[in-house]
């Protein structure tokens, strides 16, 4: 028996689940696989690992900025596996489905990944500020690659009408 029987059973239940939308998957090692999946087979895929495979712990949402999209990560853990599933949305209409109805505590970082980075997680609850402060200028999202300290600090200042010096 494979060292890494469990991470390669929940590898084939995701080809055999997913077909073509499982865009790529491999184990890093034992108990940590990574996997890259459709936007449009992100909520299934989430369901299927909750459901099927024990992953019910999102420990967080993370992202990541590739130059024309977004990779969003969502860090599962159940039992001794962490899974990293991954779907990217590109930063020109950055929209994936929300998974709060299926894991409430993934609101927090939901609208985490929507300050930072501009991704809008359709259905979501509430996308508020949650770390930006009030009257954070609109579409000024400082975890992208073009936005540089400067020209935050110019939007800033235009939104609150005031000089830079």
């Amino acid at each position: 028996m494979s060292e890494n029987k469990k991470e390669q059973e929940i590898v084939e239940a995701l080809k055999t689940k997913l077909g073509q939308s499982l865009l790529a998957a491999r184990i890093q090692r034992p108990r940590r696989i990574f996997a890259t999946v459709s936007p449009s087979a992100l909520l299934d895929s989430v369901k299927f690992l909750m459901e099927s495979h024990g992953l019910r712990h999102l420990a967080t949402i993370t992202a990541v900025d590739l130059g024309k999209d977004i990779a969003v990560y969502y860090h599962l853990i159940g039992g001794e596996i962490t899974m990293n599933l991954r779907a990217d949305t590109p930063k020109t209409e950055p929209k994936l489905p929300t998974i709060v109805p299926m894991i409430p505590g993934a609101e927090l970082y939901e609208r985490e990944v929507y300050e930072m980075f501009g991704v809008i997680f359709e259905g979501h609850p509430d996308l508020t500020h949650l770390i930006l402060p009030d009257g954070w200028p609109e579409n000024v999202y400082p975890m992208r690659k073009e936005w540089k300290t400067d020209a935050i600090k110019n939007e800033i200042a235009k939104a609150l009408g005031e000089k830079l010096e």
